[in-house]
Order: C-alpha cells, then structure tokens, then sequence
C-alpha cells in the first residue's frame, strides 16, 4: 500500500508515562498516529491517548509486558487489526523501544532475579518485540532505542542496567545492518541525567548536584528534552541518520 499521503503512525512502548509520553505527545504534535503501550496503568494510558484525541490527533492504547515475550505474536496481531480500523492500514512507519525498568542495586546486592528481570525487559523484550513487529514497519520507516547515557559513563548501582543499555546501543547497529535492504534506519537515543528518573524519581540530592555541575549546560534534563528530540527524529528530515547513538544529555562528563 503507498502510504506517502498518508498520516504516518508510531508505536511507543511503555508510551503512558515520563519520556515515552512526552515522545508521544510531541510526535501529535507533528500529525503522527500514536500506538501508546502501558504495562499496568491503563488509567495513565488512556490519559495520554485521550489528551491527543482531544486537541485533535489521533491515538490509542494497548496492554503490552514486555517481559513477556510469548504475549508478542498475539500483540502484533492485536496491532495490525488496529491499524486497520483506526487508520485503514495495515502497516506502521516508526517503532519506539522505550519501555525498560531501572536498577537500584550494587553488583554484590544483585541476584539472579534481578538480573533476570532487567534483562527481559530491558534487552530480550526489545529484540523480541522487534523482531516480531518489524514486518509490520514500513519499508523506508524507522526505529528508535531509547538507550541511556549509563551505557557510557558508570554510577554505583546500575552495573546491570547500563551494560544492557550498552548491548542495545550494539544491537542497534545490527538491526540496521540486517534490515538496510528494506531501507529501515534503526538509531539509538541516549538520554542523560533526567529529572523525572534519575536516581529513582527525584533521587539523592547530592548525586544531582554532582551530575548538574559536570553537565555543560548546568541543568539536569526532563522528559520534554528527550520527547521533542525523538519526535523529531520522525520525519523525513533525518533521512540519512542510520545506525547512529544519539545522546541527549545537555553535555554530561565532556
């Protein structure tokens, strides 16, 4: 189907609060289709969803567990249905992998259920979901990792986390290499110290104070700072952008 003068359509995992909503706000704001996953706040969900309807775009949401990786065959069946009855397609231009879940653990206070569970979400849910979503891409579209800056420089208790972010920025570079004859571009957005997460919400006073005084701009970044940025990744403008780590970090330990 040609879809060139059609409205285009992202899919935002984990779209219903913190980064992932403010990227599904801004990508409305451009006149893109927005698919809004959430794990276990509906009500948060449909907020979003509803504000977007509201001023005059168009989203919806789905249930997704991206730790569940069995759940995904039945999820990209649940999407192409959805497509069709809410856009009259059956195919999407843009993925977003941003769902993950933080690690607030020292290496020597790690088990194995941690670890496991960091995983799953953080890196097999994103190559699995993936995986089973990418046909449904269009050829020419993209997708986009939400990496972290942790997968450069380290802090005391995300050990697990920044090395899988690490390993996405890798896979990113795989993904691209693997999908480049169906002209996909696949990039990788790291943010830096954001002030809605770092440190686990508003986290240790002195931890901000630390990262704000060795960020360049002086401040510690929010969610809008990463959101417009995605968003604006999502257009044709950054057409020749492939396979590339993006970080987003105000200029963090320059």
């Amino acid at each position: 189907m040609d879809t060139n003068h059609q409205p285009k359509i992202v899919l935002i995992t984990g779209g219903s609060r913190g980064i992932g909503k403010s990227i599904a706000l801004h990508a409305a704001k451009r006149n893109i289709g927005v698919i809004i996953t959430y794990n276990k706040n509906p009500e948060l969900g449909n907020d979003v969803a509803n504000t977007i309807n509201r001023n005059g775009g168009k989203a919806i949401t789905l249930h997704l567990d991206t730790s569940d990786t069995a759940s995904f065959t039945s999820f990209a069946s649940q999407v192409r249905q959805d497509l069709k009855s809410n856009w009259g397609r059956e195919d999407f231009d843009y993925l977003v992998n941003n769902a993950g879940i933080a690690q607030r653990s020292l290496i020597a206070d790690t088990t194995e259920e941690i670890f496991d569970e960091l995983v799953n979400v953080n890196f097999k849910g994103v190559f699995f979901l993936t995986q089973k979503l990418i046909p449904l891409v269009i050829d020419g579209g993209q997708i986009i990792n939400i990496s972290s800056g942790l997968a450069r420089f380290a802090f005391p208790g995300v050990a697990v986390y920044g090395a899988l972010k690490s390993a996405l920025e890798s896979l990113t570079r795989y993904f691209a290499k693997e999908y480049a004859a169906r002209k996909i571009r696949v990039n990788s957005v790291a943010p830096g110290a954001i002030d809605t997460e770092f440190g686990g919400g508003k986290g240790n006073e002195s931890q901000r104070a630390q990262v704000t005084a060795m960020t360049a701009l002086g401040r510690l970044g929010n969610a809008d700072d990463i959101g417009g940025f995605v968003a604006s990744l999502l257009s044709d403008d950054s057409r020749f952008v492939n396979a590339q780590r993006i970080e987003v970090g105000g200029g963090v330990y320059i």
